[in-house]
């Protein structure tokens, strides 16, 4: 029976954006900088790992072939001449180099408009900032800026505690962020003040709000909770969900899915904390899985964790420990499974600032007699949607093509 199972690996790319010097990220390389910094030692960290970066079950599937493919250089440490899975290097076609765009691409609808961004030093117009007083009922806000989200709440956690005003902040993405105490000012308070700061942004064609809940009583102890919630606009075509959904079969979508895609054609939703726990949950929702179904899988750890956060070592480890455990997911495959390993855009932890980065991603397919070998570049992430339409047998889509 055919399946298939997509998992995202968020933020891992692969360098070579043929067009990122338009966004200021010409040389990034997620994969290729934490490879070169672990072979100078700057991986490194006690209790963590240590020595070069060690990746050989994604090497097999041909990820630093796929590399080579999109930069010209191999990354240190990894020599494997062949693959033992159908790869490519994919670039993005979409206009945004955020977490929406990348998804709704590889799941075959690049976003070929304009999203709206919040700018400068006092990002959120007044007029937004007094709708959003006057419809959650606070007493104002606070940050109001670009910023990182583990600094923003180190920086006004205890006045949030003490005031009652929510933190609200932005990034380069397309997206408002609210921060606030999980007990202090209550999730459920959160969560609706995110449902009311939707309409409001809506006319500025804002992809996201996320609520960004914290626990702790100290700058010390301030950390963000796994309640993150995403709440993102539809698609604006259908995507290669809604064909296997047309088609009869199901998508169970693990981690964030359901929020990425606005929980249209998402079946059914299991969420992990950790990129463990949704290892893990992808395993046990692939051995009930039937004919036809699609089993969509973000690991955001790696973006949120480490990405951002410019943490080289905390990303090398992560990449090792899905590495360790792409075996578990290979021997719960079944005959007529297409596994699909890829990105939604990079995160270079080794750029300077703290947001996205511009860059190619592995699309890495595996299965039970399917072909080996490089597929060539893919212009666009579509190609991956279309690839998994052709082995489940959906019609084609107006974007991409398929590898198989």
């Amino acid at each position: 029976m055919a399946r298939a199972i997509i998992i995202v690996i968020d933020s891992f790319g692969i360098g070579g954006g043929p067009d990122a010097a338009a966004f200021g990220d010409a040389g990034s390389d997620t994969f290729g900088h934490i490879a070169d910094a672990c072979a100078r030692g700057e991986g490194d960290k006690a209790g963590l790992r240590a020595g070069p970066l060690s990746l050989p079950n994604l090497e097999r599937l041909g990820l630093a072939l796929a590399h080579e493919a999109a930069t010209g250089r191999r990354a240190p440490g990894f020599v494997r001449p062949t693959a033992a899975g159908l790869y490519t290097a994919a670039a993005e076609l979409s206009r945004g180099k955020d977490t929406p765009s990348g998804h709704w691409e590889i799941a075959g609808v690049p976003v070929m408009f304009e999203w709206g961004y919040f700018r400068g030093a006092v990002s959120f117009p007044p007029e937004l900032v007094e709708a959003y007083v006057r419809e959650t009922g606070v007493p104002g806000i606070l940050g109001n800026c670009h910023a990182s989200g583990t600094e923003i709440i180190e920086t006004f956690g205890e006045e949030h505690i003490r005031t009652g005003k929510p933190i609200l902040y932005t990034s380069a993405d397309s997206v408002m962020q609210i921060a606030a105490h999980e007990t202090h000012f209550g999730l459920a308070r959160l969560l609706d003040h995110c449902v009311k700061a939707r309409k409001l942004v809506d006319p500025y064609n804002i992809g996201r709000v996320i609520a960004r809940p914290f626990v702790g009583e100290s700058p010390a102890t301030f950390t963000r909770t796994a309640n993150r919630r995403d709440y993102a606009v539809p698609p604006p075509e259908p995507t290669v969900l809604a064909r296997v959904e047309a088609a009869g079969g199901k998508v169970i979508g693990v981690g964030k899915i359901g929020d990425i895609f606005a929980h249209q054609n998402v079946t059914e939703i299991v969420k992990g904390k950790t990129n463990d726990e949704n290892v893990s949950l992808t395993i046990e929702v692939m051995a009930r899985a039937g004919a036809g179904d699609l089993v969509f899988t973000n690991l955001v750890d790696f973006d949120s964790n480490y990405g951002h956060r410019r943490d080289v070592p905390g990303y090398a480890g992560a990449l090792e420990a899905f590495d360790r455990r792409l075996p578990e997911i290979e021997a719960a495959m079944q005959p007529g499974d297409l596994l699909l390993i890829t990105a939604d855009h990079g995160c270079d932890p080794t750029w300077e600032g703290s947001d996205h980065t511009r860059e190619r991603v592995p699309a890495l397919f595996s299965g039970p007699g399917l072909r080996t070998g490089f597929a060539g570049l893919s212009p666009t992430f579509a190609d991956m949607a279309e690839t998994i339409a052709a082995h489940l047998g959906l019609p084609a889509g107006r974007y991409g093509r398929s590898l198989l």
